[in-house]
């Protein structure tokens, strides 16, 4: 690997770094040898995961070596260096900042969004040539693997129930750590969160306490930056900040995380749940006083309750919610659904009213962790600790009273002057039974009220780790732009700055603003024109010009997902969207998290299909598909951009946030150091752009266009938001004509200039802690009905307009009909994929046959589970399945033969090397003895067990008869029966479910 000298340091390198790069690990040494705070913006695509690494480690080697240098140069002085002066070392050695002993060698903290960007940072990591010792922290829900405390529901009660059993040395696990971590094994190799499970089930030890314990002797640190910004997961976390060098990456987020650390909502759920905990156990042990000849309370006398507290603290706890509630409910509001605020110090007013004060936190905590602990383990009703715990993390929050870490502490505290209190209708329904004992309070009929303390200084936070002694903080990310603004929110100096160039060539890059559509319409997202017909009608024109331009795939952000569903219903109703699926089919962001997999599943295998036009994928600025997904290549040549994505103007927590830096900026010599709360206003839609514009170009060799289609972006203080390697790129057009013959000209030079010409042949996983299923990493197309479906995700779009057609699925009146007369090629199937599909056509029956050739005009795509059919087809009118897809040139028998092949491929991607030898040994046998029960026998542990395979289970588990009937809830399952929705599971007319799953027998099978 080649080796490059920086101020005096020696980086090791796995190629040779491009100028950028070495502009960015030498501002990384800038910060590392003064000491100071850095800010480094550097794209996506430059390397800088991997120069961070490789700079801090090398930095680290070489101060170690110093310390080595010095101390053998002290114990024989200095005769073995007589023609090499101890300055030789370094800057670090001559400046006497050379620890004492390598013990206080400085620690790397690497902190990221989550565990899966963290992941990708340790790959990286391993391609390096340098071999740390690494600690990876995650929390009991990720690395606990007792099954017991698995099972729990919540986080807060995982903890308590863990903590129940390392007090007690009754998890075996944990007693296995102090023993076994220390082994080469588990010690020395480079380990991410799977593989500390994977290693605590093989060595039968705690992953969670083995991740503690490595961190006491690691070299570098990784964790998600919410346990760093958290006080209270400090704490629980025993994270040692003094000395440490902490580097946030993608810290694009860290002032959105630094406030909601620091901020909390209290429902009227939440006081209401945590009453009826303590009522119900105040009940059992007033029971078991009684039956144990006890007046007073339980303790040492009744040791068989295992909760040792007085009934006594327990009627004063309850005593003490009731009379918070009370307090809240007595805030009178303004009426409406509007809220009441009030200074930060009103916090403490109202908790003392409820006698919750600086003198009473530690014995209410106390008193709350050893009830929360009690009932660790337990079900039913009136066991969800959630509110309680929430409620001693508010207490907490509130009265820090360490002062290193900052926290107000008092009503006079310097910190509640960052805050706000605001008390506003719960949105929730009402409560309206009254509970059923005597210490009810009237409060109780009404609406309940939210108790909100929102902290608006992200710089809150950044000053208590400063507080804690960090050496050096680098905040780095690829949309970081406009830096100044981004480093005056932090509060704290930042005497480093970095705003990179990217790595690609001019020719790689287009980027336009597009202030009107071909219509002649000005574009535009505007409050008051942003649903306009004739707003919506260009931008429509617009996206359909420019679908046609790009291809492969191309990715389009709203700005906000009820912009996004209402152009989407607008478009349908005035059959834009058939036209718009003529040239790339739509995929949309769904607003939920569940579904979302599945929809990037399908639209990456779109795109990587072969002779595909590509697809386009409708998503929110802000949303799950702006930030942490790799649209790389194929996946993403166009980004569009329809609108400045402000935050709701109206939103309580935004206004108050403009007021709050307007009040700071007033103050007296505190103008220079807080935005204004319009900057900072501007400053969010910016910062959302330019994250949406970072996914078009991921790599050196990569190529792409950017359309910023709104009439604001032509504006030049618009642009100069936009990032430093975007802004020489950027040109405003006055006609839209020009704008599709710049671009088409612009794809045709790309693609005889760069290399990579065709789309990439792997799908790539998903840059979130979801993760995507397995059929999603391969090439071939498998993409789920529902994920085309648009008012699957669009909830308006769900209720038809009474003109409109139904279609027998969710998309059919959103799909290319393609009405080609072409007779079924009545063939012997050929290979896994088109065997399974005869099988569903022969199980179908006659009713269910499609209109001859429909499939042989479109590739084949296997069928998953849709929606609930429309009343009138359930009446019986058969309607016909569109499947949309490119077309087929190749003949039948070798698409369905290739298909073959990329299953295998999927499975092979999906299964280990030994889950795939059996799975193709089974298949082998069935070819033989024709035994469908072994087959399902042994195929069934290698996909049922993990979620992500279940896809392709059920693209391998067809059905064939079944003696019931049942309504249409999913095409299939392994009875038999459409409209079951349990693949792996047979039914019988006696129990209408078994537990044998069936395979139909493929004709031939293709290996």
């Amino acid at each position: 690997m080649p080796k490059i000298t920086l101020s005096g340091v020696t980086v090791d390198f796995p190629f040779q770094p491009y100028r950028c790069q070495e502009e960015y690990m030498s501002k990384v040494l800038e910060c590392l040898q003064k000491k100071v705070n850095g800010v480094l913006e550097s794209p996506t695509g430059t390397g800088k995961t991997l120069c961070l690494l490789c700079t801090t480690l090398a930095w680290r080697e070489h101060l170690r070596d110093a310390v080595s240098a010095r101390r053998i140069a002290e114990r024989v002085r200095g005769e073995l260096f007589l023609d090499r002066p101890l300055s030789s070392w370094g800057n670090v050695a001559s400046e006497g900042d050379v620890p004492a002993c390598h013990a206080d060698l400085p620690k790397i903290i690497y902190a990221s969004r989550t565990h899966s960007q963290l992941t990708q940072v340790i790959s990286e990591l391993r391609n390096t040539s340098y071999r740390p010792r690494v600690c990876v922290l995650g929390s009991r829900e990720q690395l606990c693997i007792h099954p017991e405390v698995k099972k729990q529901e919540s986080n807060h009660m995982q903890v308590h129930l863990c903590r129940k059993k390392v007090a007690s040395r009754s998890c075996h696990f944990y007693n296995n750590v102090e023993e076994k971590s220390l082994e080469q094994e588990l010690a020395t190799p480079i380990l991410d969160i799977e593989d500390l499970v994977r290693s605590g089930n093989k060595h039968k030890l705690c992953p969670y306490y083995l991740a503690r314990n490595l961190k006491q002797q690691a070299d570098i640190i990784f964790m998600p930056y919410n346990y760093l910004l958290d006080a209270k997961s400090r704490r629980a976390h025993g994270i040692d900040l003094k000395g440490t060098v902490v580097i946030f990456d993608e810290a694009h987020n860290v002032e959105k995380m630094c406030e909601e650390a620091a901020s909390f909502d209290l429902t009227p759920h939440d006081v209401a749940s945590g009453l009826d905990v303590i009522s119900q156990v105040l009940e059992e042990q007033t029971k078991a006083a009684q039956q144990a000849g006890l007046q007073l309370g339980v303790g040492e006398g009744s040791p068989s309750t295992g909760l040792n507290l007085e009934l006594e603290d327990l009627a004063k706890l309850k005593m003490i919610l009731l009379r918070l509630e009370g307090a809240i409910d007595a805030v009178e509001l303004p009426g409406g659904d509007s809220g009441v605020t009030k200074p930060g110090s009103y916090i403490f007013e109202l908790f003392a009213e409820a006698q919750i004060t600086c003198q009473t936190k530690g014995c209410i905590l106390d008193s709350l962790d050893q009830l929360i602990q009690h009932l660790a383990g337990r079900t039913g009703l009136f066991t969800n600790t959630a509110g309680l715990q929430k409620l001693a993390d508010i207490i907490q929050s509130v009265f820090s009273a360490d002062p290193a870490e900052g926290g107000p502490g008092s009503a006079t505290g310097p910190g509640s002057q960052y805050y706000k209190v605001h008390i506003h209708p719960d949105a929730g329904p009402r409560r309206t039974a009254q509970r059923s004992d005597a210490w009810n309070t009237t409060a109780a009929r009404k609406q309940g009220k939210v108790l909100s303390y929102w902290c608006f200084s992200p710089g809150h936070s950044m000053r208590e780790l400063v507080r804690q002694g960090v050496r050096t903080l680098i905040l780095t990310s690829g949309t970081l732009a406009p830096v100044s603004s981004f480093a005056l929110e932090m509060q704290i100096p930042f005497p480093v700055f970095l705003e990179n160039p990217h790595v690609i060539d001019k020719h790689q890059i287009w980027v336009g603003v597009i202030p009107r559509g071909p219509d002649g319409a000005q574009l535009s997202s505007a409050f008051d024109k942003r649903f306009s017909d004739e707003c919506l009608s260009s931008l429509g024109k617009a996206l359909g010009n420019i679908a046609r331009v790009v291809p492969h795939g191309l990715l389009v952000f709203f700005p906000s997902y009820p912009v996004m569903e209402k152009s989407l219903e607008f478009w349908q109703a005035r059959d834009f969207t058939r036209k718009l699926e003529a040239l790339k089919p739509l995929f949309v962001e769904p607003r939920s998290k569940g579904g979302f997999s599945e929809v990037m599943a399908a639209y990456y295998a779109r795109v990587a299909a072969p002779g595909s036009s590509g697809a386009a994928f409708l998503a929110v600025c802000r949303g799950k598909a702006s930030e942490g997904l790799d649209f790389a290549d194929a996946n993403g040549r166009g980004v569009m951009v329809t609108g400045l994505p402000y935050p709701p103007r109206l939103d309580p927590r935004v206004v108050l946030k403009m007021q709050f830096l307007d009040e700071m900026r007033g103050q007296g010599g505190a103008a220079g150091q807080f935005l204004s709360g319009h900057d900072w206003y501007r400053q969010q839609a910016s910062r959302a752009v330019n994250q949406a514009i970072g996914r078009v170009i991921r790599h050196r060799h990569d190529y792409g266009a950017v359309f910023l289609c709104d009439h604001r972006f032509a504006y030049p203080d618009a642009r100069a938001q936009l990032p430093s390697w975007v802004r020489p790129h950027v040109k405003v057009y006055d006609s839209f004509g020009h704008v599709v013959r710049d671009v088409a000209q612009f794809f045709r030079v790309a693609q005889k200039t760069m290399s990579l010409l065709a789309p990439r042949a792997a799908v790539p996983g998903l840059g979130t802690e979801e993760g995507s299923a397995a059929v999603a990493m391969s090439p071939s197309p498998l993409p789920t009905r529902k994920a085309m479906s648009l008012d699957v995700h669009v909830p308006s779009l769900r209720q038809r307009h009474s003109g409109s057609p139904v279609t027998a699925d969710a998309e059919g009146s959103l799909c290319v009909e393609y009405e080609q007369e072409a007779v079924r090629a009545q063939c012997r199937p050929r290979g896994l994929l088109a065997a399974l599909e005869h099988s569903e056509q022969l199980a179908e029956g006659p009713g269910d046959k499609a209109i001859p050739g429909e499939e042989e005009a479109h590739c084949p795509t296997l069928l998953a589970p849709r929606e609930k059919r429309p009343a009138d087809e359930q009446r019986g009118k058969r309607k016909k399945v569109r499947l949309v897809s490119g077309p087929q040139e190749e003949p039948a028998a070798c698409a369905e033969t290739g298909r073959a092949k990329l299953f295998m491929a999927a499975v092979k991607q999906a299964l280990s090397q030994a889950s795939f030898d059996a799975f193709t040994r089974a298949l082998r046998d069935y070819k033989s003895s024709d035994d469908l029960a072994a087959l399902a026998t042994r195929l069934g542990p290698l996909f049922a067990e993990d979620p992500k395979k279940h896809s392709l289970l059920r693209g391998a588990l067809a059905c064939r008869g079944c003696p019931l009937g049942g309504p249409t809830l999913g095409p299939w399952c392994s009875c038999g029966a459409r409209g079951h929705r349990d693949p792996g599971l047979t039914c019988s007319p006696e129990t209408g479910r078994g537990r044998t799953p069936v395979l139909a027998p493929p004709s031939r099978w293709s290996l």
